[in-house]
């Protein structure tokens, strides 16, 4: 097999315009084999058009999407591939068992090797007890694990999830990231989309933000964090009042105003004593002030200038 047909996702210089609108704009990477790769980016970053791209839902108007060497249309691609879309997409008056059959024959399975598939999702989604149930009296965390394994029946080696974790309960939560976990410890490759920053921090390996259609920083965590903040830290600092004399000030200062807060990068701890100083001789009164290394939320926000779930 060749380098290319050995990687399970390259994007060339993909460009996908609505009109005027230029929803992707040039945007190139490669997904490892065995990888988490997380692809993060605020609503209308061109993330969701990307992902449509990949899964061969939007025709690009130049570029190429390339799945193990072969083009996203093609049909060796397409078995390849697997997508677990946001929406729940399983048969709710089907058993957890027919609905994987179903899915199963729509990818060619048939006799002992749709047998093999259905076994092994059940297990790896922890539903062989539920196997025989109604969908629609399960709960919503098994729900969702069964639409995941619908996406996964024809076990592809790459597989898209689109925010699997979205209306779940916490312990729901946790068992979908030990799923997730299982597939990289067999060699699959995962493409992760998140509006949770802490689930990236956990499960990827590397991740793509996005914003206006291009890709703004693209690495590890940690290779993120040294990107953006080098050896600083943030200081966080909650102010008594608000408003306009405020920002100015906090502006002033090199800061910025999230949620109520005003955050600070600094190199040295000595220079908070200034920060303090300086609120001081302005009339502000400090509420609390804290010291903390910047994380995988404070690159996005200081790359984008938003939250991830705005």
């Amino acid at each position: 097999m060749s380098q290319s047909n050995s990687i399970p996702l390259r994007i060339e210089e993909l460009v996908k315009r609505f009109g005027s609108v230029t929803a992707v704009d040039g945007i190139s990477l490669e997904v490892k084999p065995g990888e988490c790769f997380g692809l993060l980016g605020p609503n209308g970053a061109g993330k969701s058009t990307l992902i449509r791209s990949i899964v061969g839902r939007v025709r690009p108007n130049s570029g190429r999407i390339l799945i193990f060497g072969e083009t996203a249309e093609s049909a060796a691609a397409r078995a390849a591939l697997g997508w677990v879309p946001q929406e729940l997409a399983v048969y709710p008056r089907l058993t957890s068992r027919e609905n994987l059959t179903s899915f199963g024959r729509y990818h060619g399975l048939n006799g002992n090797q749709l047998e093999q598939a259905i076994t092994w999702c059940l297990e790896w989604a922890s539903l062989a007890d539920r196997k025989d149930e109604v969908v629609n009296t399960l709960s919503g965390g098994m729900k969702r694990r069964l639409n995941m394994a619908a996406g996964l029946i024809h076990r592809p080696r790459i597989v898209l999830m689109d925010e699997p974790t979205v209306g779940v309960d916490p312990q729901s939560r946790l068992r979908i990231f030990e799923m997730i976990e299982a597939l990289g410890r067999e060699g699959m490759s995962v493409i992760y989309t998140t509006h949770y920053m802490e689930e990236a921090e956990r499960l990827c390996d590397r991740i793509a933000i996005i914003d206006h259609g291009r890709i703004i920083a693209l690495g590890g965590k940690e290779e993120l964090i040294r990107s953006a903040f080098g050896s600083r830290s943030q200081v966080v600092v909650h102010l008594a009042d608000s408003g306009d004399r405020v920002q100015s000030w906090i502006e002033r200062h090199g800061g910025r105003s999230v949620d109520s807060t005003a955050q600070f990068t600094i190199d040295q701890p000595s220079e908070i004593a200034n920060l303090l100083q300086a609120a001081v001789n302005e009339g502000h009164e400090v509420v609390d002030l804290s010291l903390h290394r910047p994380n995988l939320e404070s690159v996005f926000l200081q790359l984008t200038g938003r939250e991830l779930r705005e």
